[in-house]
């Protein structure tokens, strides 16, 4: 068995304009596909990062909160790549993003930091 790469990720959002609008206009993700699936009252948006499909955010009618914590079994977080986390982090805090202050992976020495999408998904930008 051998895997080529991650395919994508997929988010389940509660208010699918207002996760639509965070993804496409304050990540700047580009949507490739959208599809409303009206069997299961449900959209899927297909998103794109440079080129390369990476997200699937759907809607549902009442899903189920997502535990709050982040050591909660299941997926943790979702991370991108950024050349300048500062420049990142201002950004999002000038769109009145809630970002964490940046730390030091003692591991590795790169910077990173964390902020929530509409839901509370974490998300973490680590600097290239």
């Amino acid at each position: 068995m051998k895997f080529n790469k991650i395919h994508h990720i997929a988010i389940i959002c509660t208010n699918y304009e207002k996760s639509k609008d965070f993804y496409v206009r304050i990540l700047g993700m580009n949507p490739i596909s959208e599809v409303y699936r009206e069997d299961r009252d449900s959209y899927k948006l297909d998103l794109e990062i440079n080129g390369q499909y990476q997200i699937e955010l759907f809607s549902f009618p009442n899903p189920p909160a997502r535990p709050g914590y982040p050591e909660a079994a299941g997926l943790r977080h979702i991370a991108f790549e950024v050349d300048d986390i500062e420049e990142a982090a201002a950004y999002f805090k000038k769109h009145q993003i809630n970002v964490e202050a940046i730390r030091i992976d003692p591991v590795t020495n790169k910077k990173y930091t964390f902020f929530p999408d509409p839901d509370g998904l974490p998300i973490e930008l680590y600097e290239k």
